[in-house]
């Protein structure tokens, strides 16, 4: 059986899945956009964090 999803990879996540998919806190997440760890991208009245840029932060780049 294979273990692949059918679910697309996800090329942005919100406040709230960032914080649940790195098991950071809110105001971790808001520290590291602040200091410009993090990039975003503001769409319409919602903040997505790139997912490359989630996976730079984590991997200490």
């Amino acid at each position: 059986m294979s273990s692949q999803s059918n679910h697309p990879e996800k090329l942005g996540y919100s406040i709230r899945e960032a914080c649940h998919a790195t098991s950071l806190g809110r105001t971790t997440i808001f520290a590291h956009i602040a200091s410009g760890r993090l990039r975003v991208t503001r769409i319409g009245g919602r903040t997505i964090i790139p997912a490359e840029s989630l996976r730079k932060l984590i991997q200490g780049g």
